[in-house]
């Protein structure tokens, strides 16, 4: 039988033009770098040197043969975030997640990344402090390093970051109280969420013309007005200033007509409810364990909540509690 031979075009074209698929030998070599790094755990024993790191490896993708997406979740990982880290230039989305013995630092050669827009450490054993470098990442839209040991302050230097859509610090050991920074940010307004710190302190009075989205600050020791968070000119959609010891009187607040979440749970908030908000969309709201009092307005979605909701104030009255 005659062997078919291959078409002599085709010949030249696979001998030098490779595969658009294939990894790029440099970003495959970082990448067994990180391997090692992380004690080569049975989750990326898919990480095979002889394979191709862009077909066959887990949580690998690439673009024009570089890689551009690393995602390393849901294992038994034990080690630290290698150096090397900074040589995947191409990255855009980098997700260390779920691995419950990662430990260690964020390194410094994250700063290298200048393509990332998405960057997650979440439920991890990294610590120290959140690095004040972290905020030349000047692409990234997305931060989120929430459950992890992070300490320290926040670094104000995170407002500088134009792109930056989404901040989340919460559950970690964080303390010393949001920066003055944060009244000013470089670009878009981003998402807050600093819930279950030690952060305390009062509220920076330069984030009263600050127009956020979303703020969680629940679980802190802040203290102090935060009615700076309210006004009828704001758009946000969401606030939970939960588990705190804010002290402000209610009723002098003005609301914004798209809150649809709002938790002031144990805190020290004191007046009258405003009548405004039987004209919001809520479907959350709780406002137990602080010092109001007076008659809940009646209207709109306010009776839809439940009795704990509004429980253990100092004299509130009106359905859905006893009648005044």
């Amino acid at each position: 039988m005659r062997m078919k031979l291959l078409n002599p075009a085709l010949f030249f074209f696979f001998m030098f033009f490779p595969c658009s698929r294939s990894c790029n030998s440099n970003d495959k070599t970082t990448l067994l770098k990180i391997k090692k790094s992380l004690n080569n755990p049975q989750i990326l024993n898919s990480w095979d040197p002889k394979t191709d790191c862009c077909t066959n490896w887990t949580g690998v993708v690439c673009t024009h043969r570089r890689i551009t997406g690393l995602t390393i979740s849901a294992g038994d990982v034990v080690g630290q975030i290698a150096e090397e880290i900074g040589d995947l230039t191409d990255l855009v989305i980098l997700d260390l997640s779920s691995l419950s013995r990662l430990r260690g630092t964020i390194p410094r050669s994250i700063t290298k990344l200048k393509n990332l827009v998405y960057l997650r450490f979440r439920i991890t054993e990294l610590s120290g402090p959140v690095p004040d470098y972290i905020s030349q990442l000047q692409n990234v839209t997305f931060l989120d390093l929430s459950f992890n040991r992070f300490n320290g302050s926040i670094p104000g230097s995170i407002s500088q970051m134009h792109r930056l859509e989404t901040i989340q610090l919460s559950h970690n050991k964080l303390t010393g109280s949001i920066p003055e920074s944060f009244g000013s940010f470089a670009g878009k307004i981003p998402k807050l969420y600093l819930g279950n710190n030690h952060l305390s302190g009062e509220i920076p009075k330069s984030l009263s013309k600050t127009n956020f989205n979303t703020v969680s600050l629940s679980g802190n020791n802040f203290g102090g007005d935060a009615s700076m968070f309210f006004g009828h000119n704001k758009t946000t959609v969401r606030l939970d200033l939960s588990r705190n010891n804010f002290h402000f009187d209610l009723s002098k607040v003005k609301l914004a007509k798209s809150l649809v979440s709002l938790d002031l749970s144990h805190n020290r908030v004191f007046g009258e409810l405003p009548l405004e908000l039987t004209k919001l969309q809520l479907n959350q709201f709780n406002i137990s364990f602080n010092r109001l009092c007076g008659s809940i307005p009646q209207g709109g979605l306010i009776q839809n909540f439940e009795v704990y909701e509004f429980s253990n104030n100092l004299c509130l009255c009106g359905a859905p509690l006893k009648r005044c």
